[in-house]
């Protein structure tokens, strides 16, 4: 495994525009002392231990070490959670057990700030850029961004079926094992069988599209990626079921035709909050009488939802521009208002995502070299595995989870 910690030297401005100026002057001087103040108070009662140079908070716990305080707290005080991530991938603070510290943090995320400062959220968090927002003219560009990377990179990852979403975990069971299974039982709700019109709304690599077509269905799936086509379209040549997958490159409010069933795996956090009732009107417009949806989403609670869902995040600047998460109720309300949709009792699954991102994350770290050779560089390593362990906190605190959702017509 190569050595993550780079210096702000081996920062190519090129590629990462900005991450190498350290924010100066007044106003940064300023910012950085609140930044300090809040954070030492947020830190001091948290099982955590963070070393500031000579000084360290917390009350013991996942250290981490705050190698360039002055870099730290001006990336913080001018960016809040985004230059948080920001001082990670140059190096200024570092945690060896990384998804722990950050597991810690995520738990207490409602409470980090003190409440009567949250009122001022507004005025302090950035928007996401209007040239990010998921409307038909940026969604190919937001799709590109993250899953146009390369395909030999996702391959390093993820298991043999190219599984980019959660697992569904019954024990300590091979990866792979615990993706067929969450796959099958999303075909299960969807009551995929032999002669099924089924539409899949974000392809990945193929893998639940060639199982549906196992079953006998004609599968319909769609992507904005052209990378992911062009991987998939291989593997389903390569099973043999090209006659009853068609994967087209269409965004999903262009689907067209009428369909038995409609699955859709953790593509609504794609989406955007501003077009959630398009998605979910689009899935009831091709839904052929009697048919049935299931879903796979990743999920916040609602109020956090509400309260976060016009700030731009570390996630959207170096990730996925234009993601937002949904929350349980949200999904309901939308399908119940606007649409002829229903939803059964959730079913929830954030243990098995932590899971999985754990074996994605190890899985990385020891391809790491290889990383390299397919031209990313030291900074990327760190993004990547702040991505996953950043994540992985997510589920691991509770603060996000993950559900299989299903829904038939209103009766």
């Amino acid at each position: 495994m190569t050595d993550l910690q780079p210096t702000r030297r081996h920062l190519d401005a090129n590629h990462w525009p900005g991450l190498d100026v350290v924010p100066t002057g007044p106003r940064a001087r300023v910012s950085a002392r609140i930044a300090r103040t809040l954070f030492r108070g947020a830190v001091h009662r948290l099982p955590v231990t963070v070393h500031v140079g000579d000084a360290t908070y917390g009350r013991g716990g996942p250290v981490a070490v705050v190698h360039r305080p002055e870099e730290f707290f001006a990336r913080l005080g001018r960016d809040q959670l985004i230059g948080f991530g920001e001082a990670y991938l140059t190096g200024a603070w570092d945690a060896e057990d990384l998804g722990g510290f950050l597991s810690v943090l995520a738990a207490e995320m409602p409470r980090l700030v003190p409440e009567p400062l949250q009122k001022l959220r507004g005025l302090v968090v950035r928007k996401p850029p209007a040239e990010q927002v998921s409307s038909p003219e940026n969604s190919q560009q937001n799709i590109a961004h993250h899953y146009d990377l390369s395909n030999e990179l996702f391959q390093l990852f993820l298991d043999r079926t190219l599984s980019y979403s959660s697992a569904l975990f019954e024990g300590d069971e091979p990866l792979e094992e615990a993706q067929v299974r969450k796959i099958e039982r999303l075909l299960d709700q969807a009551r995929v069988g032999a002669g099924t019109r089924l539409l899949e709304i974000g392809s990945g690599w193929g893998e639940l599209a060639i199982r549906a077509a196992r079953r006998g269905a004609t599968v319909t799936t769609l992507t904005l990626s052209v990378e992911q086509k062009a991987l998939a379209d291989e593997r389903i040549a390569a099973a043999g079921l090209s006659d009853r997958i068609s994967v087209e490159l269409r965004d999903y409010r262009h689907a067209q035709g009428e369909y038995d069933a409609v699955v859709s795996v953790e593509m609504v956090e794609a989406v955007g909050w501003q077009y959630w009732t398009t998605y979910f009107q689009t899935i009831d417009r091709v839904l052929a009488p009697g048919g049935r949806v299931a879903i796979q989403a990743i999920t916040m609670p609602h109020d956090r939802m509400l309260a976060t869902r016009n700030t731009y995040t570390w996630i959207n600047k170096y990730i996925f521009p234009g993601g937002f998460l949904p929350s349980v109720r949200v999904i309901d309300e939308i399908t119940r208002q606007h649409t002829t949709l229903r939803m059964d009792a959730p079913f929830a699954m954030g243990a098995s995502y932590a899971r999985t991102l754990q074996r994605w994350d190890q899985a990385f770290l020891a391809a790491s070299d290889r990383v390299l050779t397919l031209g990313f560089d030291e900074t990327f390593l760190r993004m990547w595995h702040f991505y996953l362990e950043y994540s992985l906190a997510g589920f691991a605190s509770g603060y996000l989870d993950v559900h299989q959702l299903t829904f038939e017509r209103a009766a």
